[in-house]
């Protein structure tokens, strides 16, 4: 088979033949991130519907400047969850996604991150969780898997809650009213006030990281609009 860039990719470069997916990783510290993936999926196998971990190569000279690593994942078939965001199925996938998100933070850090300095109250974050990281089956339309673990990191919840509801804001804005079942399904819903100052956080995080990546780049002008954007809306 042909390998074939995936849809939704955003920071890396992923593309799959229907068999593998190979996930090349950019930007600072991508090492880091590929290596930090590895681990956390490897460790979630058979506690969370993710991707299986099939073997990482780093990527030889020549290849494109700025792919440091690489990684192949068993490929994984299901329908996007933007994509059924757009298919008028939001209350159903956000629903869902709460419900996955609670067991992503009822999970033991210490066996999946371990070594993290966990303070109290603190869980495994994802670290971009969202539509844009889940698959369902298309005919049940149950989660067939969370993907993007790159960003986990020991921290508090509201940081998984509060970027999905950004994702959903920012690129989802007729679905709005949807969060309602998201919260739902996760079994709680933190004040507004919260739920945006960690939006913001996340928002200028990723305006250091671009400006690490490339200075000049349309990146950190996208990510300054963003940030501002978000400052301006009201629950």
């Amino acid at each position: 088979m042909i390998m074939q860039r995936m849809p939704h990719g955003y920071t890396n470069d992923t593309t799959g033949d229907g068999v593998v997916v190979v996930k090349r990783y950019a930007g600072p510290e991508a090492e880091v991130r590929r290596e930090l993936e590895r681990a956390v999926l490897g460790r979630l196998q058979g506690l969370l519907p993710v991707p299986p971990v099939l073997d990482d190569v780093d990527l030889t000279p020549g290849h494109e400047a700025g792919l440091r690593s690489e990684v192949r994942l068993g490929f994984v078939h299901g329908a996007h969850g933007q994509d059924l965001m757009d298919a008028g199925r939001a209350t159903h996938m956000l629903h869902a996604g709460g419900r996955v998100l609670a067991r992503i933070h009822e999970l033991s850090l210490a066996e999946i991150l371990p070594g993290s300095r966990a303070e109290s109250g603190e869980v495994l974050v994802h670290g971009d969780f969202g539509p844009n990281n889940l698959l369902f089956d298309p005919e049940t339309l149950e989660i067939a898997a969370v993907l993007d673990w790159e960003w986990a990191h020991s921290g508090h919840r509201i940081e998984d809650l509060a970027w999905c509801e950004w994702i959903v804001r920012m690129h989802h804005p007729a679905q709005i009213g949807a969060l309602d079942a998201f919260f739902a399904g996760y079994g709680d819903r933190p004040s507004w006030a919260d739920r945006q100052t960690a939006m913001l956080v996340r928002c200028g995080r990723l305006v250091d990281f671009c400006e690490r990546w490339e200075p000049e780049g349309d990146g950190v002008r996208e990510w300054q609009t963003r940030l501002r954007a978000t400052a301006d809306w009201t629950e």
